[in-house]
């Protein structure tokens, strides 16, 4: 333990940090997207679905789990932000190190516009902040009818562009985080960094247009409240 806490005070040791719990949240993401596929199988399959995540006995702790993956990753990147911040370029390293604090204070401008949508998902279809009248809506097996308050939401131009729009700005986060992740984990080398590169833009790429078909094809119509596809 006392190894693990030494190893946290070294700036190494925050960036492994900060790779592992990236690893796990571009998980997370990357399921939490494959399961909400469902909606193109119709209403009945994204109602069972979330009536099975729900009524699963370990729901809650994965969603702890979740929050302390999601909390370290940002207490980690705040602390290595003000780190950056912190150095002084010196005259034979001034344009690298100029470079690597504009980096980070991107990423950590994304990272916080990130935080603020999960926080509106949340409330949105978590919660029932917004669009109440539509999140105690129960379909005919008694069910939360996940389906029809997803396709309420999504009908209005207003929160589809939102989600569109915070999706495009979680793709530029995971693309300087999937680069900074593979260089502290030196999984690099001339022989297959193009391969790495290309797969790492795939896997972003799959994520933002994957989550952003949800909004945009309700909005076409493909997707509709009637729970036909």
């Amino acid at each position: 333990m006392n190894r693990l806490i030494r190893l946290f005070g070294t700036s190494i040791g925050r960036k492994l940090v900060m790779a592992g719990t990236g690893l796990m949240l571009i998980g997370f993401v990357l399921v939490h997207m494959l399961g909400n596929m469902a909606m193109f199988q119709g209403a009945d399959a994204l109602n069972g679905y979330a009536a099975w995540l729900q009524g699963h006995p370990l729901i809650w702790a994965a969603r702890a789990g979740l929050l302390g993956v999601f909390l370290v990753h940002s207490v980690t990147a705040v602390s290595l932000a003000l780190e950056n911040r912190r150095a002084r370029p010196v005259a034979y390293g001034r344009k690298e190190l100029v470079a690597a604090t504009l980096a980070s204070r991107y990423i950590v401008l994304s990272g916080v516009l990130v935080l603020g949508f999960v926080i509106f998902h949340l409330g949105h279809f978590t919660f029932g902040w917004f669009q109440p009248e539509h999140f105690q809506a129960r379909d005919a097996q008694g069910r939360h009818d996940v389906f029809h308050m997803v396709v309420a939401g999504f009908q209005s131009p207003l929160f589809s562009g939102v989600y569109v729009v915070s999706m495009l700005l979680v793709g530029f986060h995971l693309h300087h985080g999937v680069k900074s992740l593979v260089q502290t984990l030196g999984i690099n080398h001339d022989s297959y960094n193009a391969l790495l590169s290309l797969a790492g833009k795939g896997l972003v790429g799959l994520i933002v247009i994957g989550n952003c078909s949800f909004p945009v094809l309700v909005l076409m119509g493909v997707i509709g409240a009637s729970g036909d596809n």
